[in-house]
């Protein structure tokens, strides 16, 4: 299990391998680039452990274990199923509309560069199901707050919001329902800055 120093040492490693892309995916985006935690695998390992000593820590009894880690498209996809496997919970995703076969609910969401919609297989999450929700990065909160409601829509119960990166001066948290962790705020300083 992390101690509070491999902690503060996963920030600076995550700090160090973000990347950072101007005007993407439009004009005036500043992205933040996650996929080259995945090229290492000491810093996905360092990823993986932190978001489970995190959860472990704050939902340490059988009653309060997460049953469910979820993950947004597509980003989530990428550790939200390892996470789960740590967990000895179930995964879930929440795709984008019309890539999810079978009954499905669905959740409409404004982000910071469109709208779009999310969805969820109608059978994913049993009532009463506890849920972690997971992304890379939270901004408007807009994606996250759609994946809330359609875990609250299944009637799970949402533990908590996970994410590496909060670019906090968008407020995103605000929207949602539940705690929200993240290892990461703030945007840092543009990259050659």
């Amino acid at each position: 299990m992390s101690s509070p120093v491999s902690i503060a040492e996963t920030k600076a490693l995550l700090k160090e391998t973000l990347r950072q892309f101007e005007d993407f995916p439009t004009k005036g985006i500043l992205f933040e680039d996650i996929l080259p935690i995945f090229k290492s695998p000491k810093t996905f390992q360092s990823l993986i452990d932190a978001i489970k000593h995190q959860i472990e820590a704050n939902f340490s009894t059988p009653e309060s274990k997460p049953d469910v880690v979820v993950g947004l498209d597509a980003r989530g996809f990428l550790f939200g199923p390892t996470l789960a496997l740590q967990l000895g919970a179930a995964f879930v995703p929440v795709r984008k509309q019309g890539k999810v076969p079978g009954p499905t609910v669905e959740a409409e969401f404004e982000k910071e560069y469109g709208k779009d919609v999310f969805v969820m297989q109608a059978d994913a999450i049993k009532a009463g199901q506890k849920v972690i929700i997971v992304d890379d990065i939270i901004a408007t909160g807009g994606s996250a707050k759609a994946a809330g409601q359609l875990v609250t829509k299944l009637g799970g119960e949402i533990l908590e919001y996970v994410f590496i990166l909060e670019l906090d001066f968008l407020h995103g948290r605000d929207q949602l329902n539940a705690p929200v962790y993240t290892l990461l705020s703030g945007q840092p300083e543009k990259l050659g800055s």
